[in-house]
């Protein structure tokens, strides 16, 4: 992966807040072009909300302002009028791929494969990666940098403090194994 690739996150990847975390911090480091929609936020919110009624709705609007602040250029802009011009086997997903070509982003990291094809993707000279080995990817070519950002969140985390071991339970539980596995021997390692 070129250091100046672009990638879409797709909304069920934002969704859970230990992964929307570690996706944001790795967007910070300036290993890789992270960028979203504000239709993207809108539906990973929708469904946070939905899900958690018991979190505050402004508190989520706040994050999204603070992703946008925080990972530069990451929102695109300008990607509807390709919507309509795409089939994915869910049209509800034509927005993510627009998202992508108008970015000219070469990944989109998704938990759900089967709605992004590579022959359809090929065409746009794009790919869809499970986050799991989206980051494995990037521990393979970045370890210190990845590790540096486990390190960042876990600094951040103070109500509970977590500890490294944890944190990769909860980073394993939501989908990450073989990330989770990498970052253990990372840390043994250094």
């Amino acid at each position: 992966m070129a250091a100046n690739i672009a990638v879409v996150y797709d909304a069920c990847v934002l969704y859970p807040a230990p992964l929307r975390d570690l996706l944001v911090q790795l967007a910070t480091t300036g290993i890789f072009r992270a960028k979203w929609t504000e239709l993207i936020h809108d539906e990973w919110t929708r469904n946070l909300l939905i899900k958690r009624p018991d979190l505050n709705a402004d508190r989520i609007a706040r994050l999204r302002v603070l992703m946008n602040q925080n990972v530069p250029d990451s929102l695109v802009t300008d990607f509807e009028d390709l919507i309509s011009t795409l089939e994915l086997p869910d049209s509800d997903d034509c927005h993510v791929l627009a998202a992508a070509i108008r970015a000219d982003a070469k990944i989109i990291v998704t938990f759900n494969l089967k709605d992004f094809p590579n022959p359809i993707l090929v065409r746009y000279g794009i790919v869809a990666q499970h986050p799991d080995v989206f980051i494995g990817d990037l521990i393979e070519r970045y370890p210190y940098q990845v590790l540096q950002a486990v390190n960042t969140i876990l600094a951040r985390l103070k109500n509970p403090p977590q500890t490294f071991e944890n944190h990769l339970e909860i980073l394993a539980n939501q989908g990450l194994q073989t990330s989770v596995a990498m970052l253990r021997d990372l840390r043994y390692e250094s």
